[in-house]
């Protein structure tokens, strides 16, 4: 019986002795690096493409790369997800030291479909990727970002690095977290007359809404988003710019713990102007309104929720 002891003892101890290797290993290495396929892409930033690309950036870029000491896209500091670590967004002006001034036009492509830098090096989930987002708006995004918009003039304010947390860089190790291969087909919008089909594609292919209004960033299913665990049942924590925990609400039709009693307009004023129906608190930070949706835009999204499984999941508002 004590040899069967010492024996257990002694692959114990060299089980502590891997996986500590293999802890400090990851830790050392950091988040993996890529190679960076040459995509050939010219986009011509024409008044349409320009005028929907503004839009697009104002809610998908504002919100975490807008510096309030420079008014401009040059990162700052983002405290929303501090599970990935210490994380600074980058500068995406087109200053050709600091920003994204040298970058091609397929280099951005690259990079807003898989997370892939031109250098190699990948952005974890706080930087989101535009799977599911059409050719055509993705191309208007980047015909903004190349604009002479105050927001994007060069700049060249510097950031500190980002330091990923273990977390971070484990999940990334193991692929749990990875690159998305970039589309090998045209990805184009649906017919906006068909409403379901339209709000799905707002809701996922332009904001990601799933991704805060799901169970869990790290668990997120960022290429088949239905396929997240609590699809759209709200529970994840999110920290404001203040470092207050904030939980994602269930926005599912559940009526007694999502919004399922919420009337259609109730939901207009909710994400347009961040009004929540009978007086309750108004809709607060990382929660951002989006007041550049059309009224139609967002019956679209109110439609496509209707269709998603309803989550019973009771999520205690923050306060």
């Amino acid at each position: 019986m004590k040899k069967v002891l010492r024996y257990l003892g002694i692959l114990l101890l060299v089980l502590i002795v891997l996986v500590g290797l293999f802890a400090s290993y990851i830790s050392i290495r950091g988040i993996p690096a890529y190679t960076a396929e040459k995509v050939e892409l010219h986009v011509d930033a024409t008044k349409a493409r320009l005028a929907q690309g503004q839009k697009l950036a104002s809610m998908l870029c504002r919100n975490c790369h807008l510096d309030a000491n420079t008014n401009k896209f040059t990162g700052r500091l983002l405290s929303e997800a501090p599970q990935f670590g210490v994380i600074y967004s980058r500068n995406i002006t087109n200053d050709k030291a600091h920003g994204i001034g040298n970058w091609t036009d397929g280099q951005l492509a690259y990079l807003l479909r898989t997370g892939i830098k031109p250098d190699g090096s990948y952005l974890p989930p706080y930087m989101p990727k535009l799977v599911h987002l059409s050719d055509e708006d993705l191309y208007s995004v980047i015909a903004f970002l190349r604009s002479g918009h105050a927001w994007v003039e060069a700049d060249n304010t510097v950031q500190p690095d980002t330091k990923p947390s273990f977390l971070t860089k484990f999940l990334t190790n193991i692929k749990a977290m990875k690159p998305f291969p970039y589309p090998k087909q045209p990805i184009a919008a649906p017919d906006t007359t068909d409403r379901v089909a339209w709000g799905r594609y707002i809701a996922l292919g332009q904001l990601e809404c799933f991704s805060c209004h799901s169970r869990d960033f790290a668990k997120n299913d960022y290429f088949n988003p239905e396929k997240s665990p609590g699809f759209f049942g709200g529970g994840n924590e999110l920290f404001n710019t203040a470092g207050k925990k904030i939980v994602s609400l269930n926005i599912t039709m559940d009526k007694n713990t999502g919004i399922g009693n919420w009337s259609e307009d109730d939901f207009i004023r909710a994400v347009k102007y961040g009004q929540v129906p009978n007086g309750g608190d108004p809709l607060r930070e990382p929660m951002q309104p989006y007041a550049q949706l059309t009224d139609n835009e967002v019956r679209a999204i109110w439609a496509y929720l209707k269709t998603v499984p309803v989550q019973q999941h009771k999520v205690e508002r923050s306060q």
